[in-house]
């Protein structure tokens, strides 16, 4: 009973432990926070980044947001959005390097990846990996310069200069830092849900934070 949340329709306190990716709760998430600080004032939020995926029927987590679908039993999904990884760069890069027009010119690029242990996304690799073989065979892909096991690492890299790297199209809302370049070529959507435990489906904190993320959902899509 003590590993419950505690709270109520007409009161809403007390910590609420949510779970997602590095660079969803860092980029899109954590700045977004203030407003639901400011309409309760006495929830807190245990933010936990990590692209590891928490157990939440052992109660690892309260909540998650996750790129993925649940597989674990006894949790109930809502689905928040889809995101799509389009091809960015630096200023700074292509002032050096030059803009490239077609795939096959990524032939002459720096390319950034994901590598092989990027915890929730491990399904999603071989689609949001597509600059090292797009315009070439699939057998016969680019060595990428760089590989990243989170999104913000590789969202640094490109930042910094290194190279071209997929990012989610968030990264780049509102950024005057980054410069979207071969605007034809993008990942297939990944979907992003919002999970937590059966067993707390009555919880007022987990009520009004699945609301918050729902209405700015809609508003960024404004």
């Amino acid at each position: 009973a003590s590993a419950r949340i505690r709270d109520s329709e007409e009161e809403v306190f007390g910590n609420l432990r949510v779970t997602t990716t590095i660079g969803f709760g860092s980029i899109w998430l954590a700045p977004r926070l203030s407003k639901l600080y400011a309409k309760y004032p006495d929830l807190s939020i245990d933010l936990m980044l990590e692209e590891r995926v928490l157990d939440l029927p052992m109660r690892e987590a309260d909540v998650a947001i996750r790129l993925t679908p649940p597989r674990q039993p006894d949790l109930i999904q809502r689905h928040l959005m889809s995101i799509q990884h389009n091809v960015y760069a630096s200023p700074e890069y292509l002032k050096e390097h030059g803009m490239p027009q077609t795939p096959e010119d990524l032939d002459t690029h720096k390319i950034i990846t994901f590598g092989e242990e990027v915890g929730d996304q491990i399904d999603l690799i071989p689609a949001l990996n597509f600059l090292v073989y797009s315009g070439r065979e699939q057998s016969d892909p680019r060595k990428p310069v760089l590989q990243g096991n989170n999104i913000y690492g590789i969202y640094r890299a490109v930042l910094s200069g290194l190279g071209l790297g997929a990012l989610p199209d968030y990264f780049q809302v509102g950024s005057t830092s980054l410069v979207r370049v071969l605007p034809e070529m993008q990942s297939p959507p990944t979907e992003v849900y919002f999970v937590y435990p059966e067993e707390l489906r009555h919880s007022a904190r987990i009520e009004v934070f699945r609301d918050f993320l729902v209405r700015k959902v809609i508003e960024s899509r404004s």
